[in-house]
């Protein structure tokens, strides 16, 4: 009962260390960094809203490479339409603890979705280039669909975490962030190496039959392309999340408050979320098409009724 009680008062200290520091900032950052996710905010939402509307209006290009890519436009669009809305009003209304909680709940579990999508993204584009051949029977439609269940599931059950104990929560939220990070890094260190094993075969055989240098040279540059690919996919999800893995085993580990620091790692993680769109659409061409007519459809319907 004295352990209990004694974690109780710890925790209590923690929280109102907590909110010192945090009512502590400058009003002139709040202001500006509530500004800075406006913008962030509108790109998410019409961005994702765009890839969700023109992947259900195109069977053609559905698959279970898509089907993952939907769920990380509905984590990002939840970012966007609910997260964002609550962490600009949390700015703003600071002495409210029900909105810090909802809002904090919320955040965590859309933004970690959307960093499990992502890595699970990774994998499929790893297991695409390593096992080519069986690729098919790998990765099945109803097999991704249960995995993205269970990743929904759980981010937000784990969410639960920080009602109980904040710090722990953080800290759970680090390694999961980590595992993440350390899966996806060893993927595209993966995909990377396989394409340079590729194109060296490719120019191997190019200086032995120089009649297949034009089929040669196609496949080249499509594995140029998809190395380029990767290298930005990892590149943007390290700038986005790294920060916020620091400062969470920060918290977690040394039960230290940067509410400063924090809100421009929050709002760094948001990010992600309005460039993923844009940065799928423009690297996988299949995808923007769709993108493009589904524009050109509202914009004609749009007419229409003018």
């Amino acid at each position: 009962m004295e352990n209990y009680t004694g974690f109780i008062e710890n925790e209590s200290s923690r929280n109102i260390l907590a909110n010192k520091n945090y009512k502590s900032r400058p009003e002139t950052f709040t202001i500006i960094n509530c500004v800075l996710n406006v913008p962030v905010m509108l790109i998410s939402i019409l961005g994702n809203a765009l890839v969700l509307t023109a992947i259900i209006r195109t069977p053609s290009i559905r698959s279970p490479s898509m089907i993952m890519l939907c769920s990380l436009a509905v984590s990002d669009l939840l970012v966007g339409f609910i997260a964002q809305p609550l962490f600009i009003a949390n700015e703003l209304i600071k002495e409210n603890l029900v909105l810090y909680r909802v809002s904090s709940m919320i955040g965590f579990s859309a933004c970690g979705v959307s960093l499990a999508s992502i890595t699970l993204i990774s994998i499929d584009r790893f297991l695409a280039v390593q096992y080519h051949t069986r690729y098919a029977t790998l990765v099945r439609q109803s097999r991704v669909i249960s995995i993205i269940v269970m990743i929904w599931l759980f981010t937000f059950v784990c969410s639960g975490f920080h009602i109980w104990n904040k710090f722990l929560h953080h800290l759970l939220a680090a390694i999961y962030i980590a595992i993440c990070l350390i899966i996806s890094t060893f993927c595209y260190i993966r995909i990377y190496l396989t394409v340079r094993h590729h194109r060296s075969q490719i120019q191997a055989q190019q200086l032995a039959v120089q009649c297949r240098y034009a089929a040669n040279n196609t496949s080249m540059m499509r594995l140029k392309r998809n190395a380029v690919n990767t290298f930005l996919f990892y590149l943007f999800i390290i700038a986005c999340y790294l920060p916020a893995y620091v400062l969470l085993t920060i918290f977690g580990l040394g039960y230290m408050e940067w509410a400063t620091e924090w809100s421009i790692t929050i709002t760094v993680v948001f990010m992600n979320s309005s460039i993923n769109p844009v940065l799928y659409c423009w690297r996988l061409r299949e995808l923007r098409v769709a993108v493009v007519k589904t524009v050109k459809m509202v914009l004609r319907a749009q007419t229409d009724q003018d």
